[in-house]
């Protein structure tokens, strides 16, 4: 019985990771679109600009089909190091997180693990951390262009429980 209730629990942690992954691809998505001419505009990761912010969450995504199909960091390489927004960012991120949305929902996602640079985890744990990038930086590029910062709700809550006494793992190496 409890083999059962924890796999009941991790089909629920997945599914409401799932849900919180699309909600925060639809509003980082939104706001590409709001992009216009502004990929030079600064934002709040000083080292960035909107189009460094924009392909940096774009190569995240990048990596989500090649990971969940079973390729290991060292296999896929540089593929997508450098700009892999080239000269339709819009276009180029939209393509990047349906194949993301989609590789994440697949069935034989739930309870395996990828191979990260840090080491194996578990594609939950993995979908909770491009969650996190995604509403973190979704309010990097909020700001950025001036518009409404706020994070969904219930990210926030999913956030809160996730990253409380984790604050030290954000923080940049030294």
């Amino acid at each position: 019985r409890r083999a059962a209730s924890c796999t009941v629990s991790q089909n629920r942690n997945m599914d409401e990771l799932l849900s919180l992954h699309r909600v925060n691809a639809d509003r980082f998505t939104m706001l590409v679109d709001a992009v216009g001419e502004r990929w030079d505009a600064a934002t709040p990761c000083t080292e960035w600009s909107v189009r460094d912010l924009v392909n940096h969450l774009t190569a995240e995504q990048l990596w989500v089909p090649e990971l969940l199909a079973g390729r290991t960091v060292v296999e896929v390489g540089d593929k997508f190091a450098g700009d892999v927004l080239g000269a339709d960012p819009v276009a180029s991120w939209r393509t990047a997180i349906a194949a993301a949305v989609a590789a994440f929902a697949g069935e034989r996602t739930a309870g395996r693990t990828v191979e990260l640079s840090s080491g194996p985890r578990a594609v939950h744990e993995y979908l909770d951390e491009m969650v996190t990038d995604l509403a973190i930086h979704g309010w990097d590029l909020a700001t950025a262009l001036h518009v409404d910062e706020t994070i969904d709700p219930l990210t926030v809550d999913r956030l809160l429980i996730e990253w409380t006494g984790r604050a030290a793992e954000l923080a940049p190496p030294l």
